[in-house]
C-alpha cells in the first residue's frame, strides 16, 4: 500500500494501464483514477506514454486550440447551476456526474447504460431531492441534445447551456476525488 493506494506489481502494470484507458479519458482523467486507487514507481509517465500512444486517440483527440475557454461566473446561491457530464467505463459501469457550481457538492449514479432515459431519471431523482436549477450544463453528447432531453428541460423550466470543453473542468477534485473513491471502491 502507498497511502490508500494498492501498489501494483510490474507484471500487472500493463493490464491496469489498459483499464485505466479503456474510456479514452486523456491523461488528466487517467491521472486521477490512478491517483485515488493505484501507484508504481514512475506512473504518471506511465501513464502519459500509454496515452499518447493510443492511435484512436491520436485519431480522433480534439485540437484543444480551437476551443475557446468560458469562464463562468460563480453563482449566487446552491443549485443555480449544475454541470453535468458522464465517465467511464470504469469496472464495466458509467458514472453519471452532476456537480453544484456553488458548493462544488458532486452526485455520482452509477449506470449500466447511458441512455436519455437513463439520465433522466437520474436528474429527476436530484431535481426532487435539490430542486430545479436555473441553469444546467453539459456537453454535447447526444444524451443531452436529444429532442427527449430538450423536452425535460423545458417541461421544468431550467435553461439547459451546451459547452465543447468537458463538464469534468469545473469540479473541485478533492470534493470529485473523495466521492468518486466511495464510489468506484463499492464496484471493486
Amino acid at each position: 500500500m502507498y497511502g490508500l493506494r494498492v501498489c501494483i506489481q510490474r507484471k500487472f502494470q500493463k493490464n491496469v494501464l489498459e483499464e485505466l484507458h479503456a474510456g479514452h479519458l486523456g491523461i488528466v482523467k487517467m491521472k486521477a483514477i490512478a491517483r485515488s486507487f493505484v501507484y508504481w514507481k514512475n506512473i504518471d509517465k506511465d501513464i502519459e506514454e500509454a496515452a499518447k500512444n493510443c492511435v484512436d486517440c491520436a485519431r480522433y483527440k480534439a485540437d484543444s486550440t480551437k476551443a475557446k475557454v468560458h469562464y463562468w461566473e460563480y453563482p449566487s446561491m446552491p443549485w443555480e447551476r449544475i454541470h453535468i457530464d458522464f465517465a467511464g467505463p470504469i469496472f464495466e459501469h458509467a458514472f453519471f456526474l452532476i456537480v453544484d457550481a456553488h458548493s462544488k457538492c458532486l452526485e455520482v449514479y452509477p449506470m449500466k447504460t447511458t441512455t436519455t432515459k437513463k439520465t433522466i431519471e437520474c436528474l429527476r431523482d436530484s431535481f426532487a431531492r435539490f430542486g430545479l436549477p436555473r441553469v444546467l450544463v453539459s456537453d454535447n453528447e447526444s444524451q443531452f441534445t436529444s429532442y427527449e432531453f430538450q423536452r425535460f428541460m423545458q417541461r421544468n423550466g431550467a435553461t439547459h447551456k451546451t459547452s465543447a470543453i468537458s463538464n469534468l473542468l469545473v469540479m473541485d477534485k478533492q470534493n470529485a476525488s473523495c466521492y468518486f473513491k466511495v464510489v468506484i471502491k463499492s464496484y471493486a
